[in-house]
């Protein structure tokens, strides 16, 4: 009967003992927690029901159903801002990885000053972002810019106007963002390489493999898991994209670099507010991401 009574009591402590360490645990989490339900996941719900009404922030909150999305195939600015997202995308995703890709080879080698370089490749992801873009439009300046004072002396008659012509100002950011973000993929890449396997390197040199044969079939391999966080992290940031082009060009020349962010943030906030269309906006860019990321996991997948 002792031992009965001693055993019920045993388990009561090590029942209160793992309460108390679930519940040590669950402080640490739920600050997180809270910050990321109040200022993430409650806006996100409540984007979604919006996208199915009508709200200017002042009136009433009106149900419109399908409306906004109907909606959304006949408007102009919203089908520029799609194409614009996509052909920006398109263009910084893989340009952005290659640069970013070669200079992590680059720089991973036995060089003097390597760490000067590393520094200084990375600085561009760091600094400020007015800073760097007021820099850009002076460096691009269609009339007083040095890159067209170099171009005009090569003889060049037509000089691109850059971020202030429509032929141009989509190519002007896709240049401006691949600067200016490489250095930080860059530094993943570099991570990435320093894993790889040295002998696998000195084995195919040993079989008479060159540098270009050893990066391809042997070290490139061994950087899938990094190529493939690279792609996702790189492709997400550019369907999102909105403070390039809002300190570059403003959306313009007309609606040549409107991106679908840029345009839920006209709509939402400038003139009159229109919160709904705005959110469902916003849920055609969210369909669109996930359709890319599942899109990226399934080759991924197939891939290993």
């Amino acid at each position: 009967m002792a031992s009965q009574a001693v055993q019920p009591t045993g388990q009561k402590r090590m029942m209160k003992k793992q309460t108390r360490t679930n519940l040590i645990a669950y402080s640490f989490i739920a600050p997180n927690f809270i910050g990321f339900a109040i200022f993430t996941l409650v806006p996100m719900v409540a984007s979604i029901i919006l996208a199915f009404c009508n709200w200017d922030g002042v009136h009433p909150v009106t149900f419109a159903g399908l409306d906004n999305f109907i909606s959304l195939a006949s408007d102009r600015v919203f089908l520029a801002a799609l194409k614009n997202t996509i052909v920006y995308t398109v263009a910084v995703v893989p340009l952005t990885m290659v640069c970013s890709l070669a200079l992590a080879v680059l720089l991973n080698q036995k060089i003097h000053f390597r760490n000067f370089f590393r520094t200084v490749a990375f600085f561009p992801y760091v600094a400020s972002l007015v800073a760097v873009a007021a820099v850009w439009n002076m460096i691009f300046s269609p009339s007083m810019g040095p890159v067209n004072m170099f171009l005009s002396s090569l003889g060049v008659k037509n000089l691109p106007r850059w971020a202030a012509g429509k032929e141009t100002a989509m190519l002007t950011v896709v240049l401006f963002s691949v600067w200016k973000n490489m250095g930080y993929y860059m530094v993943i890449f570099l991570a990435g390489l320093q894993g790889t396997s040295p002998q696998l390197e000195e084995a195919a040199t040993l079989d008479g493999a060159n540098r270009w044969q050893i990066f391809w079939h042997v070290v490139l391999p061994q950087l899938r898991p990094t190529t493939f966080l690279v792609t996702i992290t790189l492709t997400i940031a550019s369907f999102k994209v909105y403070d390039q082009m809002y300190m570059i060009t403003q959306g313009g020349p007309g609606n040549a670099t409107i991106t679908l962010v840029y345009y839920i943030y006209n709509v939402a906030f400038v003139n009159t507010p229109k919160y709904g269309y705005a959110s469902a906006i916003a849920m055609v860019l969210f369909a669109l991401v996930l359709i890319v990321t599942i899109i990226q996991f399934r080759g991924s997948s197939n891939n290993d």
